[in-house]
């Protein structure tokens, strides 16, 4: 029996896929630095419901992920007062995927090799639907945004500003 085509398998979808969560499967052509406006751009999505992961650290080098929409970027001095830490900052890349198992460009909150605390800017989940990371660089997944609260405990906070 032939299975609808789609991409192999990643530790996301497997994890989206034990849990029964229904999520659209979204390719592209990569592009290095091209980031959530890139993948928008070519695949005719807001730029605004295209969710980036991003693996931060705090003041003692605890990594968390934060789910940021792709056209805003982290207060990361916001972020900290909401979360109660001195300070927060992105990884460096080889942390992140230290941490995540996930390639940068291809990290998904979903399956992540270690369990992080994940937080999640409370706007996108205003949105009906977003796209975010499947695990693997050039792969977007559709999902209803609850799903990171459900899956994840993903807490909101409020610390978006304008790229």
């Amino acid at each position: 029996m032939a299975k609808a085509q789609h991409v192999s398998e990643t530790p996301a979808t497997a994890l989206l896929r034990a849990h029964g969560i229904v999520f659209t499967e979204h390719p592209y052509e990569y592009v290095e630095h091209g980031g959530a406006e890139h993948s928008a751009a070519v695949l005719g999505f807001d730029p605004f419901s295209v969710v980036k992961t991003l693996v931060m650290q705090d003041q003692d080098a605890k990594p968390l992920i934060v789910l940021m929409h792709g056209n805003r970027k982290v207060s990361t001095k916001n972020l900290a007062r909401q979360i109660g830490a001195k300070s927060v900052e992105p990884c460096k890349p080889e942390v992140a995927s230290r941490h995540s198992g996930y390639l940068v460009g291809g990290t998904s909150p979903f399956g992540t090799r270690r369990a992080m605390p994940v937080y999640v800017e409370q706007t996108i989940l205003d949105l009906p639907r977003i796209a975010l990371n499947g695990g693997r660089r050039g792969y977007l997944v559709g999902i209803d945004p609850q799903v990171c609260v459900q899956l994840l405990g993903a807490r909101p906070v409020q610390c978006a500003i304008d790229l």
